[in-house]
């Protein structure tokens, strides 16, 4: 049994060298600056295909040899303990752990809470599902824990993976203030627009570029996985309230944006209002969906959302490929960029209102004042124009946000 042990634990160092000589450091992500690596006890939550285990395999990379990446979804987890596991690496001198996908093993905020306790001079580093809740009973990590978030790429990242170019990032301020100075350092370097369009299509993820060809039946199988397995790990739910959302999802797929008669809804998928609005809420944890509030700090699932959205833009082509709509297309891309940094919420005039201060209508190049007119600290974020004037900015510089 001993010896069996000590294959398994051999197993996992080897898997671990393996996986770290296989990434590599040309491209990296917004976040990965963005962390306080010193902290004792990190998590990065995100969507699958957002690149998490690629983030944390780059920082385990960087490491010495006192650090050891550990994936939670092997077979190993199924019946041994990550707690007994981490302290007996902890005895060969292991001070630094990478654990990934934290989600799919049962004990994890329990493990996790007794290591930081018990052990002063280790640095754990986890990755998990967008829907990971971190107060479960006794094992609140909510005070132990550092919490971010990796969303999908940025229209700038997306350039960067493409050109090869470092692209800067720029404040909301400094674009709202200055975006035709910027607008022009941009446009010597690159044509935004060609770009925009793939972006649109198949930007999002970082994986498209290996998957180009089988890209958007890729994303269907994400949003499955998503809604079969990551998201029954961390919520008490069953195959029909499954069932239901995945209904749900592809009615709405149909029709996004949205603004929501949740009756209307409930009874095409012949179920409940309070379950319409518990399912909208879970897929916008899973990052299937963004829901825009006039409310934004809400907590409650119950208050009903002024407009429903896909999550970003590549999903439209999940479901629609062939007749996505561009105003649905311009809508989400906004929403999808801003929420990165800032409150975004339904306003009574226009499309977005930012941090209670700026509204926005979101539209083509030739979109007017008309429905923002009188209303101060107004803007356009329009399509096709690679240049802006006053306050009518390019909708594709909000992609330079992260």
């Amino acid at each position: 049994m001993f010896s069996k042990e000590l294959d398994m634990k051999k197993r996992l160092l080897q898997i671990a060298e393996k996986r770290k000589t296989s990434v590599q450091m040309k491209f990296v992500r917004y976040l990965y600056h963005e962390i306080a690596w010193e902290q004792r006890l990190i998590l990065i939550k995100g969507a699958r295909g957002t690149g998490k285990t690629t983030l944390l395999l780059q920082r385990f990379q960087q490491q010495t040899k006192n650090a050891i990446y550990l994936s939670l979804d092997d077979f190993y987890f199924e019946s041994n303990r990550l707690l007994l596991l981490i302290e007996d690496l902890y005895k060969d001198g292991f001070r630094q752990f990478y654990l990934d996908e934290v989600h799919q093993y049962e004990h994890w905020s329990k493990d996790l809470k007794n290591l930081y306790d018990n052990y002063e001079d280790i640095k754990i580093v986890a990755t998990g599902s967008s829907a990971l809740k971190l107060e479960t009973g006794k094992a609140d990590l909510s005070r132990r824990m550092t919490v971010y978030q990796l969303y999908g790429m940025s229209f700038r990242e997306f350039v960067e993976y493409e050109t090869g170019m470092q692209m800067a990032t720029f404040t909301l301020r400094e674009i709202l203030e200055n975006h035709q100075q910027i607008g022009n350092k941009v446009n010597d370097l690159i044509n935004p627009l060609k770009f925009f369009v793939d972006y649109l299509k198949h930007g999002y993820y970082p994986f498209y570029k290996k998957e180009k060809k089988f890209y958007h039946q890729k994303l269907q199988q994400i949003i499955q996985l998503s809604l079969d397995i990551d998201l029954p790990s961390v919520e008490n739910i069953n195959f029909t309230t499954i069932k239901g959302m995945k209904n749900l999802l592809y009615i709405l797929s149909q029709i996004v944006p949205y603004t929501p008669n949740i009756q209307s809804l409930a009874t095409k998928i012949d179920s409940q209002r309070n379950f319409v609005l518990m399912a909208l809420d879970l897929m916008e944890k899973s990052s299937i969906l963004n829901l825009l509030r006039r409310d934004s700090q809400s907590t409650s699932y119950l208050q009903k959302p002024e407009k429903i959205f896909l999550e970003n833009p590549n999903l439209a082509y999940v479901f629609s490929e062939n007749n996505t709509n561009i105003g649905n297309l311009r809508e989400t891309f906004f929403l999808n960029q801003l929420k990165v940094k800032h409150d975004v919420k339904a306003p009574k005039y226009g499309d977005f209102m930012l941090d209670n201060t700026y509204t926005f209508e979101v539209g083509g190049a030739t979109k007017t004042q008309n429905q923002i007119s009188g209303i101060p600290l107004a803007y356009i974020a329009a399509d096709n124009i690679r240049f802006g004037s006053q306050n009518k900015i390019p909708l594709w510089l909000f992609g330079f946000l992260y």
